[in-house]
This record gives C-alpha cells, structure tokens and sequence, in this order.
C-alpha cells in the first residue's frame, strides 16, 4: 500500500510538472529508487496507473479544494468567493504551480485518450452539479435573483476559474488573483437577490 500511494503521489506530481505525454514510468521509479516490477505489480500499464491517480487523489483533491467548501447552508456566492480566494491564495504561494492540474490534463488529452477523458469529465461533473445545485439551493433561499440561469453562472464561473489559473502561472500571480476576485465580486453583486421596496 505505502509503495502504492509513493508512486501516485510522485506520479501526479510529474505528470501536472511535464505532462502526462512527456512523463515516462522510468522517470518514477528513478524518482523513488523503484523497480520496474514494483510499477507492474500494483499496475497493468501506463494508462491504469494514470486512472487510478484520477479516482483516487485528483477526485479527491478537487472534492476538497472546490466542492467541499462551498457545501451548505449559506449565502452560496459567499461560499464560492472564500472558496477560491483560498485556492487561488494557496497556488499564488506554490513556487511549482504550473495552473488549475483538472483543465491542464483536460486539455493535454483532449482528442488523444478517450478513456481518460471520462474519467476526468465525470470530475468536472460533478463540480458543475455540485455548483448548479448550491446556486439553485442559493435562490431558493433567497440569496440570489430568481431570475438567475444557475447552469448558465456556473459555466461562466468554472470556465473564469480555469482562466485565471492558466494566467496565474505567468507574471504576478498575486495581482491576477486580486483583479479576479475583485470582478467576481462585482459579477456577484449583478446576480444578487436585490432587496424589495414596497
């Protein structure tokens, strides 16, 4: 189990710094001093491995970086704003972020690996559901404007979300984070329920 867990930690680690494509096992195992039959009792190739870091440490680091917290009872676009402004704030500090790991490997397999697609689009699923059921869940509790399309917000935050982390990686990841939480604050403000004058 613990010679399991080093090789998907290491393996998750080299993948998000190289790409999946340009990681080879060889470059794993001389990472962790393993053999090649080490790899292959735990994994039948490649590709299974990489699924299995899909099920078992990208799920989960996406359920609790963008999906745990914002579950609950109250004011949703709070939730969401405190959400990412802690996992933008965490990346801002990570001298090795190379942007959001969930849309690097969406776009490095798009069109090349079907198999893994799935498995990485159920993720993003389940965030987008997750994200359209707190909206909902927020207008029926009167947070935000009835007239808000949750799908259609959701979209727009998890696509800006995936955005800002791609341009984080560049120059000032601190300034990028700051001018996007502050216009998705503004952008919150605009989907707000507004107080009623009688």
């Amino acid at each position: 189990m613990a010679t399991m867990q080093r090789l998907q930690n290491t393996g998750l680690e080299l993948f998000y710094a190289q790409g999946y494509y340009e990681t080879s096992i060889d470059d794993i195992l001389k990472k962790l001093d393993l053999s090649k039959g080490a790899f292959y009792y735990h994994f039948d190739s490649k590709e299974d491995f990489f699924i299995q870091i899909i099920q078992n440490l990208l799920a989960r680091k996406i359920y609790s970086t963008l999906i745990e917290p914002i579950e609950g009872h109250e004011n949703p676009l709070t939730l969401i704003t405190k959400c990412f402004d802690d996992a933008m704030e965490t990346a801002v500090h990570n001298e090795m972020d190379y942007g959001c790991i969930l849309s690097n490997f969406l776009t490095e397999f798009n069109g090349k690996n079907e198999v893994i697609m799935r498995h990485l689009n159920e993720i993003v699923t389940v965030w987008e559901v997750n994200l359209i059921t707190t909206l909902q869940k927020g207008k029926f509790n009167g947070y935000l404007d009835r007239h808000v399309d949750c799908e259609a917000a959701a979209t727009f935050i998890m696509s800006s979300y995936f955005g800002v982390r791609t341009l984080m990686t560049s120059a000032a990841p601190a300034s990028k984070k700051y001018r996007f939480m502050s216009q998705l604050r503004q952008y919150f403000k605009s989907i707000e329920a507004k107080p009623v004058n009688y």
